[in-house]
C-alpha cells in the first residue's frame, strides 16, 4: 500500500511542481545524452523511473533512487535520497550525477528548482497516459545510449497495450459501474483524467466518479452508496479482507450485495512503468470476472 500513499500524497505538490519542472530546459537533457554510456551516473527520483531504466538495460548506471523503489530486486540495494516528502540535495550533489530524472508532479517544486539552479542535468518524466510510457522508454534509451533495447521494449509495450484495447472492447450500454478505492483513510478515488480512470474505461467499466473536478477526490461511503457501483476494486491485496469486511454494512450497494468486491496489486497499476500492462490486465479481470 506504500505506493498508494505515494500516489495520494504527490497530488498535493502537483500544480506547483508542474511549473518548476516545465522550467527545466531541454539543453540539460541534451547535454546528458552526449555523455559516454560507461561514464553515466543517474539518480532516479521516482520508483517508476527506476523500473523503466532497468527495463531498457540502463539500471547499471543508477547510483541512487528514492523510497519505495523496490523493483526489480537489484533496485533495493540503491542508496536512497528522499521520497514524496522531498529529496536531499546534498546527497544528490555528492553522487556527482550526470543525469537526474525527475517526476513532474511527483517531486517538490522547490527541489526541482534547486537542482536546476545548481546546474544539475535534468530530464522530466511527464507521463499523462499509457501511450506516454513507450515514448519515455525511447527517450530514456537515447539519453543512456540504450537505443536498441529501449526500442524493443517500447514496441513490445505498445503491442501489449493494443491487445488489451482489442480484448476489452465494449459498447457503452454494457459497461458495469466501477468504484476504485485508491485509499481507505481518508477514502480516495480517481476521475477519468487519471491513468487509472482511463484504464477502467479501457477495461469496459464506467468509473462512477469519472467527471469529478478533482483528479484524486476524497469521497465518503455515502457518496459511493449514492453512485451504486456494480463493482468495487480495492487497491491493496494485503488489506483486502479487512476492507471487504468494512463494506458489508452497506448492503444496499450493488457491489456489496452481489459480493463483487475485488482487490489488485497497487504497485502494478499505480506505477507508470512497463508493468502497468500487468496491472491493467488484472484490473480488467476484476471488472469482467
Amino acid at each position: 500500500m506504500a505506493i498508494s500513499r505515494w500516489l495520494a500524497t504527490f497530488t498535493v505538490f502537483f500544480f506547483a511542481s508542474t511549473a518548476a519542472s516545465a522550467a527545466v530546459g531541454a539543453g540539460a537533457s541534451a547535454a546528458a545524452s552526449e555523455e559516454p554510456k560507461a561514464q553515466q551516473r543517474i539518480v532516479a527520483l521516482s520508483p517508476h523511473i527506476v523500473e523503466n531504466l532497468y527495463a531498457i538495460g540502463a539500471g547499471e548506471h543508477l547510483v541512487a533512487s528514492v523510497d519505495h523503489a523496490d523493483y526489480p530486486e537489484q533496485a533495493k540495494a540503491l542508496p536512497r535520497v528522499g521520497g514524496y516528502y522531498g529529496v536531499q540535495i546534498e546527497k544528490i550533489l555528492a553522487l556527482k550525477p550526470t543525469l537526474v530524472v525527475v517526476w513532474q508532479g511527483g517531486n517538490k517544486a522547490a527541489d526541482v528548482e534547486t537542482l536546476e539552479r545548481l546546474g544539475v542535468p535534468l530530464y522530466i518524466s511527464n507521463i499523462q497516459g499509457v501511450e506516454d510510457i513507450a515514448t519515455e522508454l525511447r527517450q530514456l534509451g537515447k539519453l543512456t545510449g540504450n537505443v536498441a533495447q529501449s526500442e524493443r521494449v517500447a514496441a513490445q509495450f505498445e503491442q501489449g497495450y493494443e491487445r488489451l484495447q482489442h480484448d476489452y472492447q465494449r459498447s457503452e450500454e454494457q459497461r458495469p459501474k466501477v468504484f476504485y478505492q485508491l485509499w481507505s483513510a481518508p477514502m480516495m478515488t480517481v476521475n477519468n483524467n487519471t491513468l487509472i480512470g482511463k484504464a477502467i474505461t479501457l477495461c469496459g467499466g464506467e468509473n462512477v466518479f469519472a467527471d469529478n473536478s478533482t483528479d484524486y477526490p476524497q469521497v465518503s461511503v455515502e457518496n459511493v452508496a449514492l453512485a451504486k457501483p456494480d463493482i468495487i476494486v480495492l487497491s491493496s491485496e494485503k488489506s483486502a479482507v479487512e476492507q471487504t469486511r468494512q463494506w458489508q454494512r452497506w448492503g444496499m450497494i450493488p457491489a456489496v450485495k452481489n459480493k463483487a468486491i475485488r482487490a489488485i496489486d497497487a504497485d502494478l497499476l499505480h506505477r507508470y512503468s512497463t508493468r502497468i500492462l500487468d496491472g491493467i490486465s488484472k484490473l480488467c479481470l476484476a471488472i469482467n470476472s
